[in-house]
C-alpha cells in the first residue's frame, strides 16, 4: 500500500493560501502583452490562475485515473456490468482508451491506480496496485466503506499526488473509472449540498428513464438509511461514496499541498473535489474545472463551488478525458503568458484612448 509522506491532517495543514501579489503581477504582465487588454478572454484568466499557482515552475503533466468498483451496482443502477471496471483498467494499461489517446496527443502521462477494483487478480502491468478493498459495500444495505477504508483510500490519493509532484509534475488531471460511480457521486453530492436527490441524478452510462428512477430510489433510500452529516465530509464519503472518489479527494488535497495546478474532470471527479474542498477550502484556488458534464449533479457542484468550467462539449465519459483537454488549454495559456512579447519589448505602441476593453 502506498504511504503518503504527510497524513491527511498534515496535508490539510500544508495547503497554503495563494500569494495575491503574484496574481496581481500575473495580470500586470498579461495586460502588457501585445494584444488589446483582456482580448484572449478566459485564456487570460486561466493563465493568471496557473501563473499564480506555479510561479516560474513549468514541469511535466499527468492524468491520475483512479479505478474502483461499487457494491451498489448490484441494485441495477448502471447500464453496464461490474466486470467492465477491470476490463477498462486493462484497456487503460494497454493505451487503448479515450484518455490515453488525448493524453498522448498532449504529452500527458496517464497514471492508472487500482484503489478498489473488484477482482481477485492483481492489476495489469503498469497499473499502480493500491487496492484498499475489492470495491465498496452496497450502500443500500450497509455503509459503502468503513471510516478507516475511506481514510486509507484518501491517503492513496495524497501519496500518488506527492509522488507525481516529487518527480517534477506541476499540473495534475483527476479522472476515474468505476461502474456505478455516478450513483455514488450523486449520493455524495446530494448529501454534501443538502440537495434533493432528483436534482442530482442523471442517466450515467446511458440509463433509460426507468433506470434513472431506480437510481434515484436507491440513492434516496441509502441516504435515509445512513443520514450522513454534511458537516462531516469523511462520514458522507464512508456512508455513500466510493474508493476512487476518496482517492480523487486525496489527490486534490495532495496536489494543492504540493503547489500543483489541479485540473478536475467531470461529475465524479468533481464530487471528489467537493469532498476535498469541504475538508480544505484553502485548496479551491488551486483547482481548475475542465468541462461541464450533462449530468445534473455536476451543475449543482459547479454552482456550489462558484466554478466556471473551461469547456462545454457535452462530454460524459469520465476517465480524465475532459481534464486532459483542460491541461492542454492551461499549457497554451502559459505559453502565451511566457512567450508573447510585451508592448515595450516589441516596440509596439499601446492604445491611445480609453475605449472599452477587447476592441479589434
Amino acid at each position: 500500500m502506498l504511504t503518503p509522506t504527510r497524513n491527511l491532517a498534515a496535508t490539510l495543514a500544508a495547503i497554503a493560501p495563494l500569494d495575491e501579489r503574484r496574481r496581481a503581477a500575473a495580470w500586470a504582465r498579461l495586460d502588457a502583452l501585445t494584444k488589446p487588454r483582456r482580448s484572449l478572454g478566459r485564456l487570460e484568466e486561466l493563465a493568471a490562475t496557473a501563473a499564480t499557482v506555479l510561479g516560474e515552475r513549468r514541469g511535466a503533466t499527468s492524468a491520475l485515473v483512479f479505478a474502483a468498483d461499487h457494491g451498489v451496482a448490484a441494485e441495477g443502477v448502471s447500464a453496464y456490468p461490474q466486470a467492465v471496471t477491470a476490463q477498462m483498467v486493462a484497456n487503460f494499461a494497454a493505451g487503448g482508451a479515450a484518455v490515453n489517446v488525448i493524453a498522448r496527443q498532449h504529452g500527458i502521462e496517464v497514471v492508472v491506480v487500482d484503489v478498489g477494483v473488484a477482482s481477485t487478480a492483481p492489476p495489469p502491468a503498469g497499473v499502480v496496485a493500491a487496492r484498499v478493498a475489492p470495491g465498496t459495500c452496497n450502500m443500500l444495505r450497509e455503509p459503502a466503506m468503513t471510516a478507516d477504508e475511506a481514510r486509507r483510500a484518501l491517503e492513496v490519493g495524497i501519496a500518488i499526488a506527492e509522488r507525481e509532484a516529487g518527480r517534477g509534475v506541476t499540473m495534475i488531471a483527476l479522472g476515474e473509472m468505476g461502474i456505478a460511480n455516478t450513483t455514488a457521486a450523486a449520493a455524495v453530492t446530494a448529501a454534501l449540498l443538502r440537495a434533493p436527490v432528483a436534482t442530482v441524478v442523471g442517466p450515467g452510462t446511458g440509463l433509460d428513464p426507468a433506470g434513472v428512477a431506480r437510481k434515484q430510489e436507491v440513492i434516496a433510500a441509502a441516504l435515509a438509511r445512513h443520514t450522513p452529516d454534511p458537516s462531516r465530509p469523511l462520514d458522507v464519503l464512508a456512508a455513500v461514496g466510493g474508493l476512487e472518489i476518496a482517492a480523487i479527494a486525496g489527490a486534490c488535497l495532495g496536489a494543492a499541498a504540493a503547489r500543483c495546478l489541479v485540473v478536475v474532470d467531470g461529475f465524479i471527479a468533481s464530487a471528489g473535489a467537493l469532498v476535498a474542498l469541504r475538508l480544505a477550502p484553502a485548496a479551491r484556488p488551486y483547482c481548475v474545472f475542465a468541462h461541464r458534464s450533462p449530468e445534473p449533479g455536476h451543475a449543482a457542484i459547479l454552482a456550489a463551488l462558484d466554478a466556471s468550467p473551461l469547456l462545454d462539449l457535452e462530454m460524459r465519459l469520465g476517465e480524465g478525458t475532459g481534464a486532459c483537454l483542460g491541461i492542454a488549454l492551461a499549457e497554451t495559456s502559459l505559453r502565451l503568458f511566457d512567450e508573447m512579447a510585451t508592448f515595450e519589448s516589441a516596440g509596439v505602441a499601446r492604445r491611445r484612448d480609453l475605449e472599452p476593453d477587447g476592441g479589434d
